[in-house]
């Protein structure tokens, strides 16, 4: 299984730009305890941050309040108890695409990824600010991700093609290529195979060199171009997870 980068978006950068908004309209009593379960949230307390936004939403039930205890919730590696709060936020304010970001990195956490995607794709329709929109679509990249890799491990090519397809249309991921590639060379679609692990090298960021130089040898190799297989497959030796298929590979092109 090729492994995951961590989950990205703009869920701790938020903490800080609400808080900017306290004093202009929110309870006077309810902005002092929200005001200091950000800063405990941004000391790492979690759990009195927690405590001091119940206190503020017994006063004044407000989106803001249920986002940043949702946040914390979440922080606290709480993502299932995360989802209800973050809903209530949801309820005051359909217009905040934070809301909905942090509810898909929620099921992210949780495995639920077709809930996941729901939840970016609402927060890329209503997020204004580009740096953001590209962060969210990196999530919903890396959630088709997590899909195509559960059916490359279940056999279903077709599929994990399909969901690999969708991540790298929504990002250029490393190892979503790398993935593709593998499910390409599952079907023998050998053009297609040493596209994706060429672009899994063109945008390199947390994968080996291995990998992507073992599928193109691979692609070489099943369309009769023994040169250009043996130098991949010479390059990929090279990356200690792969060295020994490589070598392999070589011995049979002797």
């Amino acid at each position: 299984m090729i492994k995951l980068p961590k989950l990205l978006g703009i869920i701790t950068v938020f903490v800080f730009s609400v808080t900017v908004l306290v004093a202009q309209d929110m309870n006077p009593e309810a902005a002092k305890f929200f005001n200091t379960g950000n800063d405990k949230l941004k000391a790492g307390d979690y759990q009195s941050a927690i405590s001091n936004y119940d206190q503020a939403l017994k006063i004044a039930p407000d989106y803001r309040i249920y986002y940043q205890k949702g946040i914390a919730l979440k922080k606290s590696g709480k993502n299932q108890e995360s989802i209800p709060v973050l809903k209530e936020a949801e309820k005051l304010n359909h217009s905040f695409h934070g809301i909905y970001n942090a509810l898909g990195s929620s099921y992210y956490a949780l495995n639920q990824m077709e809930d996941a995607i729901e939840n970016f794709n609402k927060a890329l329709e209503i997020s204004k600010d580009l740096k953001s929109k590209n962060d969210i679509k990196k999530n919903i990249a890396l959630s088709y991700l997590k899909l195509g890799n559960t059916q490359l491990s279940e056999g279903n090519m077709s599929k994990a093609i399909e969901f690999l397809q969708k991540a790298v249309e929504n990002n250029n991921l490393d190892n979503a290529y790398l993935a593709l590639a593998r499910a390409h060379s599952e079907n023998g679609d050998w053009d297609k195979t040493i596209a994706a692990a060429e672009n899994a090298l063109k945008y390199r960021n947390s994968i080996g060199k291995g990998g992507p130089y073992y599928y193109i040898g691979l692609g070489y190799r099943n369309k009769g171009d023994m040169n250009k297989a043996k130098e991949n497959f010479n390059l990929a030796k090279a990356d200690p997870q792969y060295k020994k298929i490589a070598e392999y590979e070589l011995s049979l092109l002797k």
